[in-house]
């Protein structure tokens, strides 16, 4: 799970989001903004609407591969995913920041899961609102307790920093944070909300290791050959738009504990600097 590119939407659609989320502010009295917010986004977001289409298009620019979850990087992502959760805070229903593309696998069981650092706490308070029973009232609801988010988000944090993709063995994730901090609590938090070790992911990002590894071997087969930089480029850009670019980050990161690996960036160093590129799209 890699930090997301930067994009921005058009000037119409941001109005329209801003719009929508007036809509969502317009109840008085929290519980009803949460029903609201419900209400909205099923309304709003459906196959018919132009500013959502403007959104889809824009999400799946920022996705990797062939629209590739924003999450595991592995299945299609097809669910305008809200990171914080709309029916804990309507007020972020239709906020651009708040959205990434991801998968049902990874978006279904997160669902609203979320929790917050309250106040200087290093633990994290989960936070859920009281299921309704069937023959009785909704209840009301009490807004969340605030505090900094524990999830990482793949809009404004770069998981590699408090994660490492294990390349040598078992291509799972483990937590590389310094134990007991608060950074080592959201990324075992994060693993666990998003079951980004549950299979096959491990067997997926196995996969991909080895296509990304004959990619950048044909790479320097051909520059060894002296092919022209136009052909080199083609052959970069290819490797750079495939899924699963953690493994990619990780490849590099890693590239001189792995014997398969070292002799490869040895020839090609230029790739120790090559960044992963938004996907083909679909």
């Amino acid at each position: 799970m890699i930090l997301l590119p930067r994009l921005g939407l058009d000037a119409k659609v941001a109005k329209k989001l801003e719009e929508y989320q007036q809509e969502v502010l317009i109840p008085r009295g929290y519980t009803a903004r949460v029903a609201e917010a419900k209400r909205l986004f099923s309304r709003y977001n459906s196959k018919n609407n132009a500013t959502f289409k403007s959104v889809k298009a824009v999400l799946t620019q920022m996705c990797s591969g062939a629209r590739r979850c924003s999450y595991c990087e592995d299945s299609v992502a097809d669910e305008v995913e809200h990171i914080w959760p709309k029916d804990l805070y309507p007020e972020r229903a239709f906020v651009w920041d708040n959205y990434c593309y991801a998968c049902g696998p990874c978006n279904g069981p997160k669902n609203n899961q979320f929790a917050v650092f309250v106040g200087t706490s290093r633990n994290p308070t989960l936070l859920a609102h009281p299921k309704s029973k069937k023959s009785q009232p909704a209840p009301t609801l009490k807004k969340p307790a605030s505090g900094k988010p524990v999830l990482l988000d793949p809009r404004q944090d770069d998981a590699t920093r408090w994660l490492t993709l294990d390349i040598l063995n078992t291509f799972q994730f483990v937590v590389s944070a310094k134990d007991k901090t608060r950074d080592a609590a959201r990324a075992k938090y994060t693993l666990e909300v998003l079951g980004l070790n549950r299979a096959p992911l491990p067997t997926a990002r196995a996969q991909a290791f080895d296509g990304y590894r004959a990619r950048l071997r044909e790479y320097c087969e051909e520059k060894r050959a002296g092919a022209p930089a136009s052909r080199l480029e083609l052959l970069r850009d290819a490797l750079l738009r495939v899924s699963h670019p953690t493994v990619w980050v990780e490849m590099k990161r890693h590239h001189e504990k792995v014997p398969t690996l070292k002799p490869l960036f040895a020839e090609a160093p230029e790739a120790l600097f090559w960044n992963p590129l938004p996907g083909a799209g679909g």
